[in-house]
């Protein structure tokens, strides 16, 4: 497989096994995790966005917020999150820089009340990916090329990862979410998927 050229070499067969930490992204642990649910496999990828506040190309209070640090009187539109606790595996930011939160072999607290193909609590069987945008603008071009990147690394690592295992948050939670959002060019991230190959 000729995926993740920039992130595959540095993912270790170590950092897999023990960590699944991506070697090169920052890492920014968060206590917004859990252990997966014995028995589940890995074999959904949930792709959402988030900007904060709306529109924002700071990053800061997405680190905040994954952290359980977030000030919600900074800001008016950050008084809904009081309280919440919420994670996720990665963030790629406009300019394609990527984050991580929490190891892949822990279960990061993304799709909330979400289901996939019969069944429930994504989060258990799931890998989630934040993009930094709203659900009503275009995404950077090196946001998708980091994207493929990070998916590339993930299906490299774990097996029952496949191009039919890449939904968007809206798919898996429907009535309540839209992201990553009708600018979000599923064709495109599936050229470069496909390309890599």
């Amino acid at each position: 497989m000729r995926v993740s050229t920039h992130l595959r070499a540095h993912l270790s067969a170590t950092e897999q096994e023990v960590n699944a930490w991506l070697g090169d992204a920052k890492h920014m642990p968060s206590p917004h995790f859990s252990e997966r649910a014995e028995h589940s496999e890995i074999d959904l990828i949930v792709v959402h966005c988030i900007s904060l506040p709306e529109g924002s190309d700071d990053v800061r209070a997405i680190h905040a917020l994954f952290q359980g640090d977030l000030d919600t009187s900074a800001h008016e539109s950050f008084a809904d999150l009081e309280g919440l606790r919420v994670s996720a595996h990665v963030l790629i930011d406009r300019a394609g820089k990527v984050y991580q939160y929490v190891p892949f072999d822990k279960a990061a607290w993304h799709a909330g009340d979400s289901s996939w193909r019969g069944r429930t609590r994504c989060n258990d069987f799931s890998i989630g990916i934040e993009l930094q945008g709203t659900d009503d603008t275009a995404f950077e071009q090196a946001q998708y090329a980091r994207l493929g990147d990070v998916i590339g690394v993930l299906m490299s690592s774990y097996p029952r990862l496949g191009l039919q295992s890449i939904v968007g948050h809206c798919h898996v939670a429907p009535r309540r979410k839209q992201d990553p959002g009708r600018q979000f060019d599923w064709s495109r991230l599936m050229r470069t998927l496909t390309e890599a190959h």
